[in-house]
């Protein structure tokens, strides 16, 4: 997966660093007891999957057709299991 570029988009990025800020915002108000703060930050989680979605709507993300469909034999396992 390394090779396909797999999120090196500006809608991934957007959506984890808003996602990260979330869950960070969630996890100070959890250690400090206040629920409310603790909800806020997973509404801020679901804020930057819903950014990411709407940025790749708008053509900021990876195309569906970027990854092409990989072999799962080798040529050497078909010549092999042949013989």
């Amino acid at each position: 997966m390394a090779g396909s570029s797999h999120g090196h988009t500006p809608a991934a990025w957007t959506g984890v660093t808003i996602a990260f800020i979330g869950f960070c915002v969630s996890g100070a108000f959890m250690v400090m007891a206040q629920p409310v703060g603790f909800w806020a930050g997973l509404a801020i989680v679901v804020l930057g999957g819903v950014v990411g979605w709407i940025m790749r709507a708008m053509g900021l993300g990876q195309p569906k057709n970027a990854h092409p469909v990989h072999r799962t034999t080798d040529k050497r396992e078909t010549a092999s299991v042949e013989s």
